[in-house]
Parts: C-alpha cells; structure tokens; sequence
C-alpha cells in the first residue's frame, strides 16, 4: 500500500486542514469536515484505489516537499533588486501605512489587504479574487473562501479571521472556471498553492498573484467557542468578528463579537477578557503550527501584517505593513501613493521583522526544540529547515514544553457538546503558574548575572575591549 495523506499525515496529526489535497484528488475522494477536537481534516469518502500520491505532493508538512527557500529562489530569486534575509525570505520593497477611506475602519488593521483586491479588480490586474468571507449559508461553518469578480464584493471580506478555513471549493472552481486570480491565505495555504501549481497546469496559469496573511498561529473552531463562553454567549453560534476597534484603545487591544441565535450580542476585550491567554500560550491551535517556520508568507507574492512597532500600534485605527516580491504590486503601490489612494512610505526590513519579533521567536527561534521535543516522545515531525536540537535555556525550555502541554491539553479537555470553561481554566492555571514561576527565577538569575559580571564590563570598556 501506498503512502496517502490520510497515513502520512492526517492520522499522524500534522493536517492544518487547508483542503488543497481535496481540491487536486483525481478520483474525488477526500472530503473536508471537521473532526471531534473541531478540527478541519480530510476524510475518505470511498478507499483510495488508485494511490497516485498527489495528495501528498500538495500537502504543505508532508515530505519530502519543497520548503520555502527553495520555492521562494524558484518564484523570486532572478527578479530585479530582489534581496533576501532567512527570517522572511526573499523581498523586493516593503511599505508602512493604511488605506485612505472607510476600508481602514473596516480593516483588521490599515485596510490595506481590502485595498489591494479591489485595485487589483480596478486595474484588470485579475478577473476574480478569493478571500475568507462570513459564510450565512452554513452556521456551522461560519467562514469560507469565496469567489468574488467586483470591488463593490470585495469588503465583505475585510478583516481578520481566526478559525481554520479550508479552500478545496475555491481551489476546484478556479480548476472549472478560466481566467486570472489572485487568492489570499496564510503561510501555509499559500505554500500548498504553490505546490499545487507546480503539480497542475491550470492552477499555474490561472493563479497570477498571491497575498498572504502574516501568520503566528491558527485555531480550531474551539477557540472560538471557548471565547464565546467566557463572552457570556448561551446559544448557538450565529457570527463572529474577530477583530474590532475601538477608539479608546490602542489597536493591540482589539475585542471580538459575538451573535448567537436568541440575538443575544457579546463583546469581549483582548487583554480583559481571556482572549490574550489562550492566545499567547497556544491554546486550541492545531499540531501542526507546531512545525510551521513561516512567519512572512515567503511563497506569496504579497505579505501583509499589523504594524506592531510603538509607533503605530497606539494608533486605534490600524496600520499595516506590507512586503512586496513582485514588481507589479510594486508598482502598483508606488501608483496608488501618488494618487494619495493609500498613506504608505517605506519602512526597513529590520523594522519589519521587529513588528513581528514575537512570532520569529516562537515560530523560529524555538522551532528546532519542539522538534526535538517530538522526536524524543516518539511523534512523526515533518523535516523542516533546522534541524531538531534541545534548547540550551533550561527556562526556554521549561517554557516551551509547558506549551507544548497546554496546547495538546486544551484539545483534550475541551468537551464540544459540554463545554466547561470554569474546570478547563482550572487545569490550565497548573502550566501557567509554572511558566510564571520561570519567568521570574529566569529574570532573577539574568539580574544577578549583570550585577555580578558589571565590574569586567566597566573595565572592559574603559580598556575598550569588545
């Protein structure tokens, strides 16, 4: 028997559930549901007969694939005043700033993604785009990929979505349906766009530009019921806008909002309400953002992000950075500046991989411990672009692996069909009192370096030695 992406890859728990394997299958096999942790997987809707391995061959963790670097040198690596640095790959320009209308109100951040699909429609860039847009038809589902050919459709779209969504309709209607697009998606998808081009013609041809989402993490749809809990929501799940401003607030402390089906609306707060906890310490986020090193989208052709840098994140209304690998969207910017369509000026790529250091440090820095740590319990790891080594630090590591722990814990604990924030919490409170407790011994102990190694550093540099 053949290796398929249901043995190599779902049943060792590393799908991020993108649905670009169900898309490509020939025979029309692979279905996309979400499984008992609320999970989008693909499952078999009939045995795999003919076991041709494409599935694997588009699967962005399953090896031996090609990773980022290599197909960010194939797309990016000839193309005029192209530059690379390893911690967001290849870049041609980068821009700070926002959109100069009511998209940035509407916006996750500066309103620059909503922008930039509409000018692409504008302009005949493309014929259609494809983004995550509220799904009324499906309460279920809540989001999904939709196809849109006007830039009156696209601001349906605007704003941030923090749930898994998988794109197999989108994928097969672009394979059904000739013309130009442009598709957005985090990191992940994007690269298995990429590896399905590479595996099909048509996607090839008819995929012109690719604008993807700076990522840390995903989430199961957990995570969202979770938040709803503790909002204070007692029916069903009706809608959800993840990222809402508020003009008393700096834009790092967003809130959510929840409908359910009595009408009953909820608000919860970033750094008030629990969102920021079972955000940062990795709650309900799938295994496979484990092993994902890809902060900047290094396989699209546009990355956007929140400007998180002092300077910009006290400002409520949002701002955006964006980092550019083609010289049309180039272009296309330094056009739109001039035309006074976008407040947009360069920004340096040090400030742009510092807005983003939290994620570098967690998706990068830490990666080589976490495949370590997988090894060392027996687990499949996919190969990455490091290779697995322990963690020098024992805080770091301590940090990490309670992690690790809450991560798979959460999934674990979480009971969907009776769900019980108060006894979840509780047992979460036991990791991070640890990781408290770490902290503040780590900190102790680095004081107590500097105090003890300060007379060598004065001598030091009153001898001026380095």
């Amino acid at each position: 028997m053949n290796p398929t992406i249901m043995t190599e890859v779902v049943r060792k728990d590393l799908c991020i559930g993108c649905g670009v394997c169900a898309a490509l299958c020939p025979k029309k096999l692979l279905e996309m549901r979400w499984d008992h942790r609320q999970e989008l997987v693909p499952v078999e809707a009939s045995s795999c007969e003919k076991e041709c391995g494409l599935c694997l061959k588009v699967c962005p963790f399953a090896g031996p694939n090609d990773n980022e670097d290599i197909i960010g040198k194939r797309l990016y690596g000839a193309a005029p005043e192209i530059r690379h640095v390893p911690d967001a790959g290849y870049y041609q320009s980068s821009f700070v700033g926002y959109s100069n209308d009511e998209r940035r109100a509407h916006g996750a951040s500066g309103g620059t993604a909503t922008w930039l699909l509409e000018k692409m429609l504008k302009e005949d860039v493309v014929d259609r785009v494809i983004c995550v847009t509220p799904d009324s038809g499906d309460s279920s589902q809540l989001f999904r990929f939709k196809v849109i050919d006007t830039p009156e459709g696209v601001q349906e779209g605007a704003g941030s979505v923090y749930c898994q969504v998988e794109m197999s309709g989108a994928i097969r209607h672009i394979l059904d349906n000739p013309g130009r697009y442009a598709i957005t998606g985090l990191p992940c998808a994007i690269k298995a766009i990429r590896l399905a081009q590479k595996n099909n013609k048509k996607l090839e041809e008819r995929i012109k530009i690719t604008i993807g989402l700076v990522c840390g993490q995903t989430k199961n749809m957990s995570f969202t019921q979770y938040i709803g809990i503790l909002a204070g929501i007692q029916g069903r799940l009706k809608k959800v806008k993840y990222r809402c401003k508020s003009p008393d607030r700096p834009a790092t402390n967003y809130h959510m909002v929840y409908l359910d089906d009595t009408g009953m609306n909820k608000t919860i707060i970033w750094r008030e309400g629990g969102i920021a906890e079972a955000w940062v310490n990795r709650w309900f986020a799938p295994t496979a953002c484990s092993y994902c090193d890809d902060v900047f989208a290094e396989c699209a052709d546009i990355a956007c992000m929140d400007a998180w840098l002092p300077e910009y994140s006290s400002d409520s209304r949002g701002t955006s950075i964006i980092l550019i690998r083609s010289s049309l969207l180039t272009q296309l910017v330094h056009n739109s500046i001039q035309s006074r369509e976008i407040s947009m000026k360069p920004i340096p790529i040090e400030e742009v991989l510092r807005s983003q250091s939290g994620a570098i440090t967690i998706k990068r820095k830490y990666l080589p411990h976490r495949l370590y740590r997988g090894l060392q319990r027996g687990m499949q790891v996919p190969e990455k672009r490091v290779a697995p080594s322990k963690n020098r630090n024992l805080f770091i590591r301590r940090t990490i692996d309670n992690m690790i722990r809450m991560q798979e814990l959460s999934k674990e604990l979480w009971d969907t069909n009776h769900p019980n924030a108060k006894h979840f919490k509780d047992q979460m409170n036991l990791y991070l009192t640890q990781i408290s407790r770490d902290m503040e011994i780590s900190n102790s102990f680095t004081s107590c370096i500097m105090i003890i190694t300060f007379p060598v550093r004065v001598i030091k540099r009153k001898m001026g030695i380095r």
